[in-house]
C-alpha cells in the first residue's frame, strides 16, 4: 500500500515577506500539494506565494478567521490527498522538518501528530512569557478533561484527513487549534506530541502575539473555545482505543 499523499495548507494575512521562504522550504519529495489560503491581505502575499509553485485559495467568503481559512484549504486540497498538515506563513515553524510529523501517520502507528514548541529549542524573542503559560494551562486541562498530555497550542500539525473529517469542528477564528486538540483527545484519536525548533518570524506583523489587543482577543476566543467544547456532549464517533500523547 502506498503511503498516504500529504497537502501543506497555510493560512495567511499579509505575510509577503515570509511566505516565498515558507514555501521553499517545504520538502517537495513528501508533500504532493501546498494550498496557500489568503484571508484577504493588502500586500502581495498571494502573488508571491503563486510565484512560488503554490496553489492560491483565496478565503473572501464570509470573513476572515484563522479557523474559517484552515476549513477552506482543507477543502482545496486534492482529494487524494489523505494526510493535512497545517503551519502558520510567517516563518517560524520548520518546514524542512516537516517528516516529523507526517512519518508517524504515513506508517500508520498515529492518527494526529503536533509540534511542541515548548519541548523544542526556541530562539531567543520567538515566543512570548505567555504563549508558553498559555500552552502549559490549556495542557493541563485537557489533560484533567480526557487523560491526554499537551505541552502546546502549536499551529504546526499533522492529522488524517478521514479523522479531521469526522472531529466536527466548528470554531472559525483562533479556538481552531485548541478544538482540534479537544476534539481529538475526546474521539480517540492515537496522538504523538514532537519536540520541534522554533524560530522568530522571518516578517510581518503577528496578529496574535503582536499587539496588547490581539493577544487579548485571541485568548479570550481561546477560553470561549475551550470551555464550549468541554461543556458539549461526547463525539458520536470513537476511532480507536486512545493512547496517551507521547513525546519523543
Amino acid at each position: 500500500m502506498e503511503p498516504l499523499a500529504v497537502a501543506v495548507v497555510i493560512p495567511t494575512l499579509n505575510e509577503a515577506e515570509s511566505i516565498a521562504g515558507v514555501v521553499a522550504e517545504i520538502p517537495r519529495g513528501l508533500v504532493r500539494e501546498i494550498v496557500v489560503v489568503d484571508g484577504g491581505s493588502t500586500d502581495d502575499t498571494p502573488a508571491v506565494a503563486a510565484a512560488q509553485g503554490a496553489h492560491v485559495r483565496v478565503v473572501n467568503a464570509g470573513g476572515r478567521g484563522y479557523g474559517r481559512a484552515c476549513v477552506a484549504g482543507v477543502a482545496a486540497a486534492s482529494p487524494e490527498c489523505g494526510v493535512i498538515v497545517f503551519m502558520d506563513g510567517d516563518g517560524a515553524d520548520r518546514g524542512d522538518l516537516m517528516a516529523r510529523l507526517v512519518d508517524p501517520i504515513r506508517s500508520g502507528d498515529r492518527d494526529f501528530v503536533i509540534a511542541s514548541r515548548l519541548l523544542g529549542e526556541r530562539e531567543r524573542g520567538a515566543m512570548s512569557w505567555h504563549q508558553l503559560v498559555a500552552g502549559y494551562l490549556a495542557g493541563l486541562g485537557i489533560r484533567a478533561l480526557y487523560g491526554v498530555r499537551y505541552t502546546d497550542m502549536c499551529a504546526y500539525r499533522a492529522i488524517r484527513r478521514d479523522c479531521l473529517r469526522h472531529l466536527g469542528m466548528r470554531e472559525m477564528t483562533y479556538g481552531w487549534n485548541i478544538e482540534m486538540q479537544m476534539r481529538a483527545a475526546r474521539a480517540g484519536l492515537r496522538i504523538l506530541e514532537v519536540p520541534m525548533p522554533y524560530r522568530r518570524r522571518s516578517g510581518g506583523r503577528s496578529k496574535v502575539a503582536g499587539t496588547l489587543r490581539g493577544s487579548l482577543r485571541a485568548a479570550c476566543r481561546i477560553t470561549s473555545t475551550f470551555v464550549r467544547v468541554a461543556m458539549a456532549s461526547s463525539d458520536g464517533a470513537h476511532f480507536r482505543s486512545r493512547t496517551p500523547s507521547t513525546t519523543r
